[in-house]
Parts: C-alpha cells; structure tokens; sequence
C-alpha cells in the first residue's frame, strides 16, 4: 500500500520557485530519508505533505490512497488525514511551562471533544497511555517534569512520543536532529528507526548530514533547487557522486566525523540493513544546474 503519493508538486513564493514538478512515492512502513542543501526544498515538501500548505494548480498529494489536496485546494477527507499524519520540527514545539506528560496528551487534541482539551481534562488511560507512549523513546522518568527542563535530546523524544499517543500512521521528520549534538542525535535516529521497524509506521525524516541517511535509511531522496534529482539506495551516495549533485554545497551535507556504514559497528538500537524492494526507488537523470 502507498503511503505517500506526491505528483507534480509545483510551489511558488513570489518569485522563488520553491517545488518544481516533484514526484514522489513511499510506501507503507519505508524510511525515507530526504536530504539537500539550505534552500533545497525539504521543508516545503514536508509542509506540504503534512498539509500545512497548499500546492499550485496541477499539484497533487495523496495520502493513504485518499486525496490531500489537489490543484491547490483541500480533499473532502483532510481532516481525517491530518489525524494520520504526526509532524516534528527541529525547534520542538513543546509548551515550555507545561509537564512533559501533558505536552505529549495533545497529540489526542484532535480525538477528543474541544471543551476536554480546552480545560486538560484527559481521562486516567489517556494519561497511562502518555507515560507509556515516554516509555517508548526511553525517558518515562521525566513525564511530570517541566518540558523547560529537559535537554534538547529528551524534548525530542518528547515531540515523537506526542505523535505516539496521536495513533500516527505516517511520521514525518522535518530536521529533527539539527540542533542536537552528536549523541543526541543519535539517540532520536535509534528511537525514529526502532518505531519504524517494531510499529511498521511510515517514516520522512529531512536531514542535512547524509551519514545519517546512510546509516539508518535504505533509501534516500535527493531535492536541489527544489526538483528531486536522485532517488535510490542510500549506501550509493558515494561523496563524489554528493560532489557531483550538489558542487560546493556538498559541504553542507557531510560530518567532520563519519557515522559507521552499513556493516560496520552501528550505534546501539539502529536497525540492520533489510532486503527487501525499495518502492518508488529509482536514480534521476541529472540535470544542468
């Protein structure tokens, strides 16, 4: 089953083109890493996945078999998607002044009633289910604790636990490691990889270092100026073929330090490399910049 369908996703803003004619495909239970330099077009494409904008006329989404949007207006079942669909950030976007317990209930916002939600009235399963939900990523032991208080690291985990308790089916990542340090980042991979291999959930994880890509993701999507040019195997983005993709910004996109690659020592939890088809996987032609 598709779990995403993107066709011909055209965004302009002003004079920016920011999306040109993507076309893009992921199947249920894959994670896909997209990766690319600043200004590439990742968090556009995920925003717009996720429902947060509209595309251009032409443009078409799809998710779980059902239309999204179309030619820039909503489908009739958005609601109903948007509920199927948990969105983190790099910034987190967790209420600082609130326990962490209470933060990762409003992932259940959009199935309870508006006077429930509006006043935190959550029912003593809902809240077993949020320390359940932190159990997962690995910090029960910080749920009454201030989200102020914990690291940046523990917030995240914080925010995969809220999509958790939401009963996502799709969990798309919009960079979420990029102001972590190194062993934080890490430990919120394992937990995104772990969650896509044990609860079979649809995982679109935007990264900036391609060694990440390489380590936890059999696939990778490539965007420069908004237009995928590469989709297939990560372990094939060689760093001269990342030269030849992306000239001098290629920088951007490689660790002074390397991950280890598949079949090599890989950090604690991480899954093992899995044979099986890659939906949608396929090598674009490159274009002249």
């Amino acid at each position: 089953m598709t779990a995403i369908a993107v066709e011909n996703l055209c965004k302009r803003f002003g004079k920016k083109q920011a999306l040109a004619g993507v076309d893009l495909t992921i199947g249920k239970g894959e994670m896909v890493a997209l990766i690319g330099a600043s200004g590439s077009g990742k968090s556009t494409l995920i925003r717009h996945i996720a429902g947060l904008e509209r595309g251009d006329a032409g443009s078409l989404i799809e998710i779980l078999g059902e239309v999204q949007q179309k030619d820039g207006r909503y489908g009739p079942k958005m609601r109903e998607l948007r509920g199927n669909i948990g969105v983190i950030f790099q910034q987190f976007n967790l209420v600082a002044r609130l326990p962490v317990i209470t933060n990762v209930l409003c992932g259940i916002l959009g199935r309870i009633s508006p006077w429930r939600g509006t006043f935190g009235f959550f029912t003593r399963a809902e809240r077993i289910a949020a320390i359940e939900a932190l159990g997962r990523v690995g910090i029960p032991e910080v749920a009454w604790q201030r989200a102020s208080t914990l690291s940046g690291g523990q917030q995240q985990r914080a925010a995969i636990a809220r999509t958790l308790v939401q009963r996502s089916k799709i969990l798309l990542a919009d960079e979420p490691i990029a102001s972590l340090d190194p062993a934080s980042a890490r430990r919120v991979m394992d937990v995104l990889a772990d969650i896509n291999r044990s609860e079979g959930m649809t995982v679109l994880v935007s990264l900036h270092q391609v060694e990440y890509a390489r380590v936890y993701c059999d696939r990778t999507v490539a965007l420069r100026d908004g237009k995928v040019v590469y989709d297939g195997p990560s372990d094939a983005l060689s760093d001269s073929f990342l030269t030849e993709l992306y000239g001098a910004a290629y920088e951007e996109l490689v660790l002074p330090q390397k991950l280890p690659v598949k079949g090599e020592a890989r950090p604690t939890g991480t899954r093992e490399p899995v044979d099986r088809p890659v939906v949608g996987a396929r090598k674009k032609t490159l274009q002249p910049a």
